[in-house]
């Protein structure tokens, strides 16, 4: 049986579903992509909008409101030595083709909310600030300090957290509601490997190659152009009649040929759940190379395994199993190739490893690639039995009455780079993945997440 102030933490929080529900839609209705920084908007206009958005309302809850110079924001209430944090974020990735409902318009359809955010991260970030606003209104004489988090930079580089934590304490207890239920209590390094090599020539000569939006995004279109020496245009015709692609176009221009790749974007952890268009242009180009330049083309298909055996990182550890290797950008400049891999790797290795591994393997290869490491984000982990995981997973069981075991997750989450923090869960079965298009929330699941969050929070507040 619930513990009474529980019970009315939940009550207040169905009488203000329609408040909870109304102020979402607005915020999912902000297109918070990162744009051009701009004075106290150092991520762009837009993801000023959307702080301010969330700024306004806690102030209109009676919270203290801190803002960072736009980096991030948060918003207090309570008092006493332990502080207790959920950290959201506002900031979104890139819309990308194919979507049906408007990416922004907050649509809801058969009772799911559709937009970009709804799932990654407003909608949860929402049910969160309103689960506090419960615990403030139920409350009043909490002996913690209650803070809501609100970043700006967590899709593109953590920059957000990075000026959070130059001032700000650590939590005594911290929770990113941003992942899986109950909650991940480990999560993968994190490193993006830009690999650059010149463009090819000879009898196909590699003119440019363009594609993908972010790196943690598998490429849902990708483009490029080869020049065909007249020796070789009679193979290269022969190899487009057999060719069994459909979701690869191309169209000759004189002795230029250009191809075209659609696929399915999906979040870079888990590039087997979506379909890398940038994959298929380069095992496209493999397919037609006439046998002079196969070995550069075959170099380059090699390289976009997703397993990350083509940069030779391939490996697995008993806690967080496989890595994963998601080529998320690929383009052409000053006559080379850069390909950008965002990189999951397990648990128990370090950056250095990484970095170290993949040097060797390109040293074998004979197209001249380098290395360069772009970002390197180390893995987090939290034994089983700590306290932190432990009480979490037993509210879970005790809301839903599934016993779950703690998951492990290639995504990022504020919990990386914040101590005493772990992610939670936000979605369930239905709800639309993180990244993917037509992105969406099932509004009982916006309702039911803050209810649960609530739960959690306040135990960490209250718990001895």
């Amino acid at each position: 049986m619930l513990d009474p102030t529980i019970v009315k933490l939940q009550d207040w929080l169905r009488a203000h579903e329609d408040e909870l529900l109304a102020d979402t839609i607005k915020m999912l209705q902000i297109p918070s992509v990162q744009g051009s920084p701009e004075p106290n908007a150092p991520y762009g206009k837009e993801n000023r909008t959307a702080l301010d958005l969330a700024l306004s309302i806690c102030e209109g809850f009676g919270m203290k409101t801190t803002d960072l110079e736009g980096h991030i924001g948060y918003a207090d209430f309570g008092s006493g030595d332990r502080l207790v944090v959920s950290l959201g974020h506002l900031d979104v990735v890139p819309v990308g083709p194919g979507w049906k409902h408007a990416p922004f318009g907050a649509e809801i359809d058969g009772g799911y909310i559709y937009a970009r955010g709804s799932t990654d991260d407003k909608g949860p970030t929402m049910a969160s600030l309103y689960a506090m606003r419960a615990i403030q209104e139920c409350c009043p004489d909490i002996s913690a300090r209650m803070r809501q988090v609100f970043g700006c930079n967590e899709e593109s580089g953590f920059g957000c957290v990075a000026r959070y934590m130059e001032t700000e304490e650590a939590p005594t207890f911290g929770v990113a509601p941003d992942s899986g239920w109950p909650l991940y209590h480990c999560e993968k390094g994190i490193a993006n490997l830009e690999v650059s090599v010149p463009l090819g020539t000879g009898e196909l000569t590699l003119v440019s190659v363009e594609g993908g939006q972010r790196p943690n995004i598998v490429i849902d279109s990708c483009s490029a152009k080869v020049k065909v020496a007249a020796s070789a245009r009679a193979f290269v015709e022969e190899k487009l009649a057999d060719s069994w692609d459909r979701n690869v176009t191309f169209s000759w221009d004189g002795d230029e040929l250009g191809i075209f790749a659609v696929g399915k974007a999906c979040h870079g952890s888990q590039p087997f759940l979506g379909d890398s268009a940038a994959i298929r242009v380069f095992r496209f180009l493999n397919d037609i190379s006439p046998l002079s330049t196969s070995r550069y083309y075959g170099e380059l298909l090699e390289l976009t395994h997703i397993g990350g055996a083509g940069l030779g990182i391939a490996g697995a550890d008993e806690v967080s199993k496989d890595l994963t290797c998601n080529l998320g950008i690929v383009k052409t400049e000053d006559g080379h190739i850069s390909m950008l891999f965002n990189i999951r790797y397990p648990a128990t290795w370090k950056g250095q490893q990484l970095e170290s591994m993949c040097l060797a393997h390109l040293a074998t290869l004979e197209s001249g690639f380098t290395l360069r490491v772009a970002r390197d984000s180390p893995s987090l982990y939290f034994p089983l039995d700590h306290p932190l995981v432990k009480t979490i997973v037993d509210i879970y069981a005790e809301e839903t009455g599934e016993v779950k075991e703690p998951g492990v997750t290639g995504g990022g989450t504020y919990a990386r780079a914040i101590p005493n923090t772990v992610s939670i869960g936000t979605c369930w079965d239905g709800d639309g993945k993180a990244h993917e298009t037509d992105e969406r929330y099932k509004v009982e699941h916006l309702f039911k997440a803050s209810r649960i969050y609530a739960h959690i929070l306040y135990k960490l507040a209250t718990m001895e």
